[in-house]
C-alpha cells in the first residue's frame, strides 16, 4: 500500500514538474536561493538557440553565439581543467591570439575575464563565438605586440574536453610546485596590469599548491617521505615569493592588516628577507605606526644599505618622526604653560594679600599712635 501510494505520488509529480521552470525547480526542490533575473543565472539556466547572440551580462559587454552545439549537460564547473582551441580577432579581422590546445583551470582567471565567464556556459565539443568588450578583455593597456588599447575582440572557441581537477594531496611535490608557480606568474601578470584583486585571487590559489598539506593521506605520506631536503627548500622559497607578492597586492587594495599577516608569514621563516622587511615597514607607515616602521626599515637598510627605495622611505619616516616628536613637545609645553600660568596667578594673589595685610598693619599702627598721643595731651591738661 505504501509503495503504491509512493508510485502514485511520483506519477502525480511528473506532469507538475514538467510545467515548472528550471529556476523554480532549483529554488523549490533543491532549496537554492537564486535570482532568476540575474543575467549570469539566466545565461546558465536557459538553453541558447544556435546562431543567436546571448547577452551574458545583460549590458552588451560580453556576448556569446553557438556555432556548433556540444553534448548536453557537459558544462564545466569551477576548477575543472578545460582544453580549448581559441582564435581571437580584432574587429578588422586581424588575428591577435591563436591556441590549438590551451589548457586552463576554469575560474582561476588564467585567461581574460570575458573568456573565463563565457567558457563556463559552453558544453563539451561546442564551438562558439564570444565577443568581449575591452573592459573584460585587455582594457586600456592592450597587450603587446598586437592588441591595441580599448580593443573589442571576437573569439572563436571550441571546448575540446573537460577534466575534473586532481586532488592536491595526490600530486607530487614537483607537480604542486609547477602548478603553484604557474598561478603565481599569472598573479604577477594581473598585478602589472593594476588588477590587484585578480592578482590576490591567483596568489591565494598558488598557495594552496605550495603550502604543505595539513592532513596527509597515506599516499601523500609516501610521496613526501621520498622528497629531498633540496626539493622542500625550493618549495619553501617559492611559497615565500607568493606571500611577498600577495602582500604587495593587498597593500594596493589597502588591506593592511591582511598584508601584515602575509609579510609575517615570510619573516617567520626568513627573518632577513629584505623585501618582506621593506613591505612591513611600508605597511606600518600606512597604519600610522611611524616609530615601528622606522625600526623595521633600519633592519632592511642594514642588510641592503645601498637600496634607494629603503633609504627614501627611511628619510620620509625620519622627517615624520621628527614632526611627531615636535608635536608631542608642543603638547607638553601647552600643558606645562597652563600650570605656570596658574602658578603665576596664585603667586600674584598671595603677593596682593600680603600687601593688603601690611597696609592694614601700618594703618592700625598709625591709628594706635594717634590715639595714645591724644590721650597724653588730655591727661597733661587735666593734671595742669
Amino acid at each position: 500500500m505504501v509503495v503504491e501510494t509512493f508510485e502514485n505520488n511520483m506519477m502525480e509529480d511528473g506532469p507538475v514538474q514538467s510545467q515548472t521552470s528550471q529556476a523554480d525547480f532549483i529554488k523549490e526542490e533543491l532549496n537554492f536561493d537564486i535570482d532568476p533575473q540575474d543575467p549570469m543565472t539566466k545565461a546558465a539556466l536557459n538553453e541558447q538557440p544556435i546562431e543567436e547572440w546571448m547577452d551574458i551580462l545583460g549590458n552588451g559587454q560580453l556576448r556569446k553565439k553557438v556555432i556548433r552545439k556540444g553534448k548536453n549537460g557537459t558544462r564545466p564547473n569551477t576548477s575543472d581543467i578545460c582544453t580549448l582551441k581559441i582564435i581571437g580577432k580584432l574587429q578588422d579581422g586581424t588575428i591577435v591570439e591563436e591556441y590549438e590546445e590551451l589548457k586552463i583551470q576554469l575560474g582561476d582567471v588564467e585567461v581574460i575575464q570575458g573568456l573565463d565567464l563565457a567558457i563556463a556556459l559552453m558544453d563539451t565539443d561546442e564551438v562558439a563565438e564570444i565577443e568581449v568588450n575591452p573592459r573584460f578583455a585587455y582594457g586600456k593597456l592592450g597587450k603587446e605586440p598586437n592588441i591595441p588599447s580599448d580593443a573589442t575582440i571576437l573569439y572563436t572557441v571550441e571546448l575540446k574536453s573537460v577534466e575534473i581537477e586532481e586532488e592536491i594531496e595526490t600530486l607530487g611535490i614537483n607537480q604542486r610546485k609547477e602548478i603553484g608557480n604557474k598561478k603565481r606568474e599569472r598573479g604577477n601578470w594581473w598585478f602589472t596590469r593594476n588588477e590587484p584583486t585578480l592578482a590576490i585571487q591567483c596568489y591565494r590559489r598558488a598557495l594552496e599548491f605550495l603550502l604543505p598539506t595539513e592532513s596527509r593521506s597515506s599516499y601523500q605520506n609516501e610521496i613526501e617521505d621520498s622528497t629531498t631536503d633540496a626539493e622542500l627548500q625550493a618549495l619553501l622559497e617559492d611559497r615565500m615569493k607568493v606571500y611577498n607578492n600577495l602582500a604587495a597586492a593587498q597593500m594596493k587594495t589597502q588591506a593592511y592588516d591582511a598584508a601584515l599577516k602575509s609579510v609575517e608569514s615570510v619573516l617567520s621563516c626568513q627573518p632577513q628577507n629584505v623585501k618582506a622587511l621593506f613591505r612591513k615597514g611600508k605597511i606600518l607607515h600606512y597604519k600610522g605606526e611611524h616609530t615601528l616602521a622606522y625600526q623595521t626599515l633600519l633592519q632592511a637598510a642594514r642588510l641592503e644599505p645601498e637600496t634607494k627605495a629603503i633609504q627614501t622611505e627611511l628619510a620620509i619616516l625620519k622627517e615624520k618622526n621628527a614632526k611627531d616628536a615636535q608635536h608631542e613637545k608642543n603638547l607638553y609645553r601647552k600643558m606645562l604653560g597652563t600650570h605656570e600660568k596658574n602658578n603665576n596667578i596664585s603667586s600674584k594673589d598671595a603677593k596682593r594679600k600680603n600687601e593688603i595685610k601690611t597696609s592694614s598693619k601700618v594703618t592700625w599702627s598709625l591709628i594706635g599712635g594717634a590715639t595714645v598721643a591724644t590721650i597724653g595731651i588730655l591727661l597733661y591738661r587735666f593734671v595742669s
